[in-house]
């Protein structure tokens, strides 16, 4: 699939997603590998590193939004800005050297606003689950 910098604005240390796998009208397959090196494991927590839920819930919202992209229904040079999160749940802990598989839904897609709803899993069980709505924009 496509360079993910040609999908998404978001550069390192802030891009959460590393390959799309498929994407349809309906449904998008995407992965982030977490390693060691990922700036918030230093902090959350010494010890015992996990990845923020934050970190998981942006990660399927950017997964979501590369997704889109590849299926060129946006004009390419769209924003989407996280507007809100709901029904977030959080099964089990993501650790370095962890692979995210996300699976997003998309519910609803316009030219002003989005909304999606998203699994990821560690292997075969579930991490997290949410639903998000972006509006869309330009940098302008």
């Amino acid at each position: 699939m496509e360079d993910m910098n040609k999908l998404l604005p978001h550069r390192e240390p802030f891009l959460f997603v590393d390959r799309i796998e498929s994407a349809t009208e309906e449904k998008i397959i995407g992965y982030r590998k977490f390693t060691d090196k990922d700036f918030f494991f230093k902090g959350h927590f010494p010890g015992y590193p996990v990845v923020p839920g934050v970190i998981l819930v942006e990660s399927m919202a950017q997964c979501g939004g590369a997704g889109l992209k590849t299926l060129r229904t946006l004009d390419k040079d769209i924003l989407f800005f996280l507007a809100t999160v709901t029904k977030a749940r959080f099964k089990r802990p993501v650790r370095p050297g962890d692979e995210l598989k996300m699976e997003i839904t998309n519910l609803r897609v316009s030219s002003i606003m989005l909304k999606q709803s998203g699994k990821a899993f560690v292997g075969d069980e579930l991490a997290c689950s949410a639903e998000w709505m972006c509006i869309l924009g330009s940098a302008e």
